[in-house]
């Protein structure tokens, strides 16, 4: 078991260093092109790319890998030692940190005087108020995903783009839930990580006459728009149900779930759970631009003072 969970460790520091060399060939490759504007133009592109960089790649492993981390099915079911410290430890925590309501914050405060009480408001909020805070950070990244993969039409900006938003859905559960996976279960979700970004830049070849038959496209090939739209809508929903799959065991590896799963039985069900998530996402991602193009020409409710300013130019004229 130990062999195994440092094999995890090492793949995911493997999987760190390819990352970094991907974005690195990138950020040189964009540089070349630049130097021929301006020598001081690639200089600045190089230092706004080590700032992005920092930010929402390297600053985001850091958060999830100095989190803290312990068993939380073992400690729901006191099979730790001192079980009884440990969760008023986790349930002061909870407390003091941001992620969680006020209104759950008032109930775990009122459940540290009497044990039973706290025994039972901790399995309230974890198996039932996280999981669902934690599905709600999964799926709104999911449709942040899928927009932006099915607007982008470069291959490579869709893969650092997914690298990105699944690092900061990953860093998100673990500040919402207070704790991280083990660091061999972080090594499993690397490689998941970097294998959904390398499928979104695959995606971005993907030809919409290999996907449905020869009489379906060329209907739709009379149609205006049609064929070129639905390739980039199959390659977002592809990428948001992928990042779905992340989030999911994400949350299931924090939750402990896959103690005694093969791994046929951890690809099934997160795939399963994924489905039934999709539909959700692929809705709120098909609204979201209609929205916002048509919150553009919608005229901006006046404020009390800027309506009385305007009442009184009207009234002089």
């Amino acid at each position: 078991m130990k062999k195994r969970n440092t094999f995890w460790i090492m793949i995911g520091i493997g999987v760190v260093i390819i990352i970094l060399l991907i974005l690195v060939s990138s950020i040189l490759a964009v540089g070349e092109r630049l130097r021929t504007i301006s020598p001081y133009l690639e200089y600045t592109f190089y230092a706004l790319a080590i700032l992005l960089v920092y930010f929402l790649i390297i600053n985001p492993i850091r958060i999830i890998l100095f989190a803290p981390a312990f068993s939380l099915t073992a400690v729901l079911d006191g099979q730790e030692k001192n079980s009884r410290r440990v969760k008023k430890r986790i349930t002061r925590k909870l407390i003091k940190s941001e992620e969680v309501k006020a209104e759950d914050k008032k109930l775990l405060v009122d459940s540290l005087k009497d044990q039973t009480q706290l025994d039972e408001q901790l399995k309230i909020y974890f198996q039932k108020t996280l999981k669902q805070e934690i599905n709600k950070i999964v799926l709104r990244n999911a449709k942040t995903v899928m927009i932006s993969t099915a607007i982008s039409q470069n291959g490579r900006l869709d893969l650092i783009t997914v690298l990105v938003v699944n690092l900061k859905m990953i860093k998100e559960i673990v500040l919402k839930s207070g704790f991280r996976p083990s660091y061999a279960k972080l090594g499993k979700l690397s490689a998941n990580v970097l294998g959904t970004a390398l499928i979104a830049e695959g995606l971005e070849g993907l030809d919409f006459n290999d996907i449905f038959p020869a009489s379906t496209t060329n209907f739709l090939s009379e149609i205006p728009l049609i064929k070129p739209l639905a390739s980039s809508i199959i390659q977002g929903i592809s990428n948001a149900l992928l990042t779905i799959r992340v989030g999911i065991i994400t949350r299931k590896y924090l939750y402990a779930e896959y103690k005694n799963y093969s791994k046929n039985e951890v690809r099934r069900d997160s795939i399963k759970e994924s489905i039934k998530l999709l539909p959700s996402v692929i809705k709120d991602a098909i609204t979201f631009l209609p929205n916002r193009i048509a919150k553009l020409f919608q005229k901006r409710k006046l404020t009390p003072e800027e309506q009385a300013v305007y009442d009184a130019l009207q009234s002089e004229a």
